[in-house]
Order: structure tokens, then sequence, then C-alpha cells
């Protein structure tokens, strides 16, 4: 049976994640509590909006209010890594070569090993931002559509038409395609292996009763992982057209409780599901098979990540209830 520690906070979790084994929980108020040998408190920020993990796991990158990015590794150890003034940080994204992306309106920045700045204007403000798998390319998602940036050069970007209020913005593991979520309770995809101006170059998923606010690719890329739904929504990527003319698994399904919350095991096609009462089970992609987790709460699970092996779920929720979840009891 799993077995869960519970740390009861005072403020809504933005991100639950590990950093190597040791699990943070980022919060709004801008602090980041860590359990490693002990309950340790890091300010961060003057309000925190976005956190996510370095793409080597050593750190957790977060921005928020008081305009600035900041570092914090698995020991502790705090560092400053840019500041765009008293501006909002309402984008995060981390790359390869320790690569930090980072955008306020419509203007973003892109800060490299070095500390070299990159910089990139929108014509809309950029509301995501994620980093191709190889190489220094970089996607902000923004109002009708996708641009697609080269970092280390000067050419012109790739623009990927839609149109609508994009929010999010991910590659799949592979670099073949990707994915946004949007205002309008859908999910938009292009192939980046068509050619330009093929129809059949964009995926439509569509069908939500609410925002998507969370997407998981699983271990292998053969699956996404999706919320907004009284399921959790799993499109299939293994074919060369991804999910068009597909159906999605629908996993976890409880009725009139939306599913707030999606983070895919590391190794299995296994996916943990957080639901807006506060509970969360783990679905089996294979068989629907389902473990319950945590039976509930106060509020809507807002955050989850699991460690590198795939036994510990760390988890936090809107209110600050928080916790680790051995899976193995």
């Amino acid at each position: 049976m799993p077995t869960l520690a519970p740390l009861n906070l005072d403020d809504h979790c933005v991100s639950a994640r590990f950093i190597k084994d040791v699990p943070f929980f980022a919060l709004a108020s801008g602090e980041v509590h860590r359990l490693d040998h002990g309950h340790h408190k890091a300010e961060q920020h003057d309000g925190l909006l976005c956190a996510t993990i370095s793409q080597d796991g050593q750190s957790l990158i977060s921005a928020g209010e008081d305009g600035t990015i900041m570092s914090l590794a698995a020991d502790g150890t705090s560092n400053e890594l840019a500041t765009m003034g008293n501006k909002w940080i309402n984008a995060l994204g981390t790359g390869p070569q320790h690569a930090v992306g980072f955008a306020s309106g419509k203007k973003a920045q892109i800060r490299l090993k070095d500390g070299t700045i990159r910089e990139f204007e929108e014509e809309r403000s950029i509301e995501g931002i994620a980093f191709a798998p190889k190489g220094m390319r970089v996607a902000f998602a923004r109002y009708n559509g996708v641009s697609l940036h080269w970092v280390n050069n000067q050419t012109p970007p790739v623009n990927l038409v839609w149109n609508g209020a994009h929010i999010d913005v991910t590659f799949s593991p592979d670099g073949r395609f990707l994915v946004t979520s949007m205002q309008e309770n859908a999910l938009h995809g292009w192939k980046l292996d068509g050619k330009a101006g093929d129809e059949d170059r964009h995926m439509r998923m569509t069908g939500y009763p609410a925002k998507v606010k969370s997407m998981s690719w699983s271990a292998k890329g053969k699956w996404l992982a999706s919320s907004g739904a009284s399921a959790a929504i799993i499109w299939p990527f293994s074919g060369k057209d991804g999910p068009m003319g597909k159906a999605p698994l629908e996993l976890g399904t409880r009725g009139d409780v939306m599913v707030t919350s999606v983070d895919c095991h590391p190794t299995e096609d296994v996916v943990a599901i957080g639901y807006s009462d506060g509970m969360i089970i783990a679905a089996r992609f294979a068989d629907n098979k389902e473990a319950l987790l945590r039976r509930g709460g106060s509020s809507a699970i807002s955050s989850m990540g699991w460690n590198k092996d795939g036994r510990l779920l760390a988890f936090g929720s809107e209110s600050g209830e928080c916790g680790v979840i051995d899976i193995a009891g």
C-alpha cells in the first residue's frame, strides 16, 4: 500500500518537484520548501509565478512578480540568474546547455550557460516557452500560434499559425511534434516534419470541458497526458500523424470531478492523476488499472512530480496541502 508523508504549507503550491531525490515545493508567496534531512525554507521571490526544473535535473528554476529568475540547488544553494527589472515574468522554460528562457509581455530573453543574454520580441504577449529536445531552438506560444527561433543565430523565425490564444507549449521528446494548450479548452499541435502549408500538418485535439492546465509526455514519448476533463485524456503520438484519426485513452474517470494535474511516470506507461477534490490516483495505460494514492483534501491538486526512479511522488494543492507519496509503501 502507498504511504503518504504530509507537509501542510500556507499558500498555493505552484510546483511540486524532485531535484535529485529532494522534494521541492514552490509557493505563490515566493517561498520554496525542501525536505532534505529536515524541513528547509528559502525566500526566492516576492511573489512566485512559475517554476520548472533545469534540464540537467540539478536545480529548480523560478521566476515571479519581482522580475528575477532564480536557481535553487538540492543542497539549498541559491543564485540569481537574471532580472527583467520590476516586470512580472509570466513564462519560463529550461533547455540544453543550461539555457533558461523567460518572458514578460512581448519580450523574451534566453540566458546561456556563460551568462550571455539573447533577446527576442514578438508582436503579441508570450504566454509559454519550450526548448526543442535537440539543438538550441526555442518555441514561444502567443496569440494566433507559435514562433520557432534558433537561439544562436539571426535567421527569421518559423511561424506556426493557428487562430486563437495559445497559453502553453511543449515539444515531444523526439522533437517531431509541438503541442500547445489554448484558451478555448483545446490542444493544438503541429507535425514539425511535415511540409509548411500542408493542412495535415495540423493536429486538433478538442472536446475538453475546461482549460488544459497540465500536460505530461510518457516515458518514451508515445503518449501525451492532459488535464481539463473528468478523466485524464491521453493522446497517442506513436504514429507519423500523431493522434489524428485516433481516439485518446480516458483514464481515471470520476464523473463530475475534474482532473487538474497529470504527471507521467519516468519509466513506465503510468500516469499520476490529481483531481479538483484533492484525490490522486495512478493509472496504467495498458489496462486502465488504477491505484489510489491519496483520498482527497480541501482543494485541487495543482502540481505533481515523480522522483527519478518513479517510487516517490511529490504533490501540492491550491491551498498548500503538500506531501510525498511512496508508492511502494
